[in-house]
């Protein structure tokens, strides 16, 4: 009989849907590798991911976004 180890990998079954950000979904991926570790290896890919999460949304403030629309002759009031 084999003893049930709490610790022992297990995979959550967790779906992930793409969200079509290619960096984003590229770091939620892998979120699956805490499958095949035990409980004590999670955290170092937790804070990978997040730490990739938080570059990948630092790095939209430094792209330009689209122009501001030009200013409507209504928009001016005096």
């Amino acid at each position: 009989m084999v003893a049930y180890d709490p610790a022992a990998p297990a995979p959550l079954g967790v779906v992930r849907s793409a969200t079509g950000s290619p960096e984003v979904d590229a770091r939620l991926e892998r979120l699956s590798d805490v499958d095949h570790l035990t409980a004590d290896g999670h955290i170092e890919v937790y804070e990978d991911v997040h730490r990739g999460l938080r570059e990948t949304l630092t790095a939209l403030d430094v792209r330009p976004g689209p122009p501001a629309p030009p200013a409507s002759p209504y928009d001016i009031r005096s």
